[in-house]
């Protein structure tokens, strides 16, 4: 893990509440949009985008910056891609950070 690529891509508070509100997607979603809701998929970008009150193609790009440094996982299914957390990598990150920080 590079902890600078990682650390660039959650460096604004936007990408850091998609980070706290993907932890737990029922808490921070409103049912209505997580009625077809799959934990082994995530939550689909047009939802994120909602909640986050930006436009789709400025969380796209926040989620795929996201999922290049390993934070976050896609799942593409028909037209909809989905993101989940990848717990590996932010336990990870937590101990490099608790390591060398």
């Amino acid at each position: 893990m590079k902890m600078l690529e990682v650390i660039k891509s959650i460096s604004n508070q936007t990408r850091l509440n998609i980070l706290t509100w993907l932890k737990d997607p029922v808490a921070y979603f409103p049912a209505e949009e997580l009625a077809d809701y799959k934990p082994s998929l995530g939550v689909c970008v047009s939802d994120i985008a909602k909640k986050a009150k930006m436009s789709i193609p400025t969380v796209s790009v926040y989620l795929k910056n996201m999922s290049a440094a390993n934070l976050l996982v896609s799942t593409r299914k028909d037209q909809w891609t989905y993101y989940k957390r990848n717990e590996k990598a932010i336990q990870q990150l937590a101990q490099l950070i608790k390591d060398n920080l």
